[in-house]
């Protein structure tokens, strides 16, 4: 089993604990029985040597059999039995009758082995010579049941160390998962664009609530950091785009008061960078307004197979003037929640980077379809694709393939479908169309 969950931690935990509950249980056990049973041992090979006598005094049975009655006379001997038998094994005397023949020294006797007397204990067989031999008993459990009992008191108490140790790992699990259920939810709402959530901290100064303080402070400081980050390109990207624009604006007036075409020209070609210029800038602004977060209230049940129809549709005759086909394959009713506009935006550059990025008379197909995974749009061409070692670099900001780079673009359109995607909850694939390349956009259901 790997130790790699908080589950598996639990079980490999009890499973030890079990074990050496229960080993310490039977080494308890062993030891009071092997405690009974030698103090026993002691108290026959006393109460025998008692009735055997000295050895000069000699055995004779009459003599025996008159001590056997003497202890049976004493209220504390009742538990204690003795025979006397002779050479050939016959019965001579004494208050107990053990059915089979045993060996010289101490034994363990059963309730079977009686024909009357006692119950479970220790015998010693002792030869007294002259073919006599004195068996001499004593109950190891003078009460009975007793056995059954100490089982159940060793059942009971430690049964209850277990039940106790149970419902404490039961106890700590659910607080384990609970903090880590509130770690996972905040983290997720991150991921989400929720840069403001933070970990719940308990009043108590315990390592719970400074461990939350602190993954707080960690959150506190990429937040701050991100931020910085972020407004410095959002900054540069809003205040240029007002010269920009008046930049435009005058190249426009210049152009329309040039008496030359060589001049005319390159100012047109002036206005062109501007206007790539201008449209790299709010395409920085506008996934900057998307990973926000705020459009996430804007969200409202639609269908993004249809959605998916219409604007394959809508695109045809564009596709048609740039030499492209694009069709429209089936697409199945996906209801999702969505923003519907900025879900537009992305299947429009999607599209457009199929038309644009495939030789004239590429194919280009649509469709839309239930996946493990939620609602599935594809997207496939079948133009010369990009390397999976190069999908990394398509998908970051400003990321231009070389084969692209003398076309129009500012490498912006795939991260901000990638932006939409995620606001959405959602994931962006590039993946091999054999041949060509064909894009996946997953929303969940809802």
């Amino acid at each position: 089993m790997a130790l790699r969950s908080l589950r598996s931690l639990t079980i490999a935990f009890l499973l030890a604990f079990l074990a050496a509950t229960i080993g310490t249980g039977l080494a308890i056990h062993w030891v009071t029985q092997a405690t009974i049973t030698g103090l026993v041992d002691q108290r026959v090979a006393a109460a025998s040597k008692a009735v055997a006598g000295p050895p000069a005094a000699g055995s004779r049975p009459a003599d025996i059999l008159r001590r056997i009655a003497a202890f049976e006379g004493r209220l504390d001997t009742a538990d204690i039995g003795f025979m006397l038998v002779d050479g050939e094994g016959r019965l001579l005397g004494g208050n107990i009758h053990i059915r089979r023949r045993l060996p010289v020294g101490f034994s363990t006797v059963r309730r079977e082995d009686y024909r009357e007397g006692l119950g479970v204990g220790r015998a010693l067989v002792r030869d007294l010579g002259g073919g006599l031999r004195l068996t001499t008993v004593a109950e190891i459990e003078p009460f009975d049941d007793y056995d059954e009992a100490r089982t159940r008191i060793y059942l009971v108490g430690f049964g209850s160390i277990v039940l106790i140790v149970i419902a404490g790992l039961i106890a700590f699990g659910l607080l384990i998962k609970r903090r880590i259920a509130a770690i996972r939810r905040t983290v997720d709402a991150i991921i989400d664009g929720d840069m403001q959530r933070r970990l719940p901290v308990e009043p108590s100064r315990g390592e719970f609530a400074q461990q939350a303080q602190a993954f707080n402070r960690m959150l506190d400081r990429i937040t701050e950091l991100m931020s910085g980050i972020s407004n410095v390109s959002n900054d540069i990207a809003h205040d240029l785009r007002t010269p920009l624009a008046r930049l435009r604006g005058q190249l426009e007036r210049l152009a329309a008061q040039a008496d030359t075409p060589p001049l005319r020209a390159g100012l047109e070609e002036a206005i062109a960078q501007a206007d790539h210029l201008l449209a790299m800038f709010g395409a920085v602004l506008r996934i900057a307004e998307v990973e926000g977060g705020d459009r996430r209230a804007r969200f409202e049940p639609l269908d993004l197979g249809a959605l998916a129809r219409d604007v394959g549709a809508m695109m045809q005759a564009a596709a048609a003037e740039e030499a492209r086909e694009l069709v429209v394959g089936p697409c199945d009713s996906l209801p999702v929640l969505g923003d519907r506009q900025l879900l537009t935006q992305a299947l429009i550059n999607v599209i457009e980077n199929g038309l644009r990025h495939t030789p004239p008379g590429s194919r280009v197909v649509v469709g839309a379809a239930r996946s493990p995974a939620g609602a599935a749009v594809t997207i496939a061409d079948d133009g010369p694709g990009i390397a999976p070692d190069q999908r990394e670099e398509a998908m970051r900001r400003f990321g231009r393939l070389d084969k692209s780079r003398n076309q129009a673009g500012h490498g912006l359109g795939l991260p901000l479908v990638e932006a939409i995607m995620r606001l959405h909850r959602g994931s962006l694939a590039l993946e091999d169309a054999g041949p060509g390349l064909k894009v996946v956009l997953v929303v969940p259901a809802p």
